[in-house]
């Protein structure tokens, strides 16, 4: 009998921990939205794997309708569409956040080529020397406000600890341009508050 009780306090541990750290997987559900602007259709789906996770987009309304299933390092958890270079037509934002405590952004876009086609925008990492990223350890945010990306994240102090962020929030709106082979995602503006 003296060996019951840490047999039972060991599976009701294991018990716990399982709980506790496969409810994330657990939780995993599918991700499905439809999107339309200026007549193109986007379709986003994601089965939302804990592990090799995939994203596919489609669109109709183009001369050359696209599909496309990209490899995607998290959980995909939204989609927008709008027109940040108006020039009337849509871009497309696909987001979501890695594993693990930071739960870091990640982004995919696609922009419409004068209702032709679609191809990738140029999505390029944040600078971890610029000021503009100072502070930063994830926890982001996205959504597309008036037409433009907005991300937003906690700031970090040093000392911080990554559940607490003391430095207030910082939030970029991005803009679309053109570039040499295709579209870029740039920041616009940022601040905090």
């Amino acid at each position: 009998m003296k060996n019951f009780k840490p047999k039972v306090a060991a599976l009701t541990l294991f018990a716990a921990l399982f709980v506790l750290f496969g409810s994330a997987t657990a939780n995993a559900k599918p991700f499905a939205k439809t999107l339309s602007l200026y007549g193109v259709t986007f379709t986003v789906k994601s089965p939302n794997r804990t592990s090799r996770n995939t994203v596919t987009i489609t669109t109709r309304g183009l001369t050359r309708n696209l599909k496309v299933t990209k490899s995607f390092d998290g959980m995909v958890i939204g989609a927008a569409v709008g027109d940040s270079n108006l020039d009337q037509s849509p871009e497309l934002f696909v987001w979501g956040t890695s594993g693990g405590s930071g739960s870091y952004g990640i982004l995919i876009g696609y922009g419409v080529n004068n209702k032709k086609s679609a191809t990738e925008i140029y999505v390029p990492e944040m600078d971890s020397g610029a000021d503009m990223a100072k502070g930063y350890m994830g926890h982001d945010e996205f959504e597309m406000v008036e037409n433009n990306l907005v991300r937003k994240f906690p700031v970090y102090r040093p000392g911080d600890s990554n559940g607490k962020a003391t430095g207030g929030t910082r939030q970029f709106q991005y803009k679309v341009a053109a570039g040499e082979a295709g579209w870029i995602l740039n920041v616009d503006k940022w601040y905090d508050f």
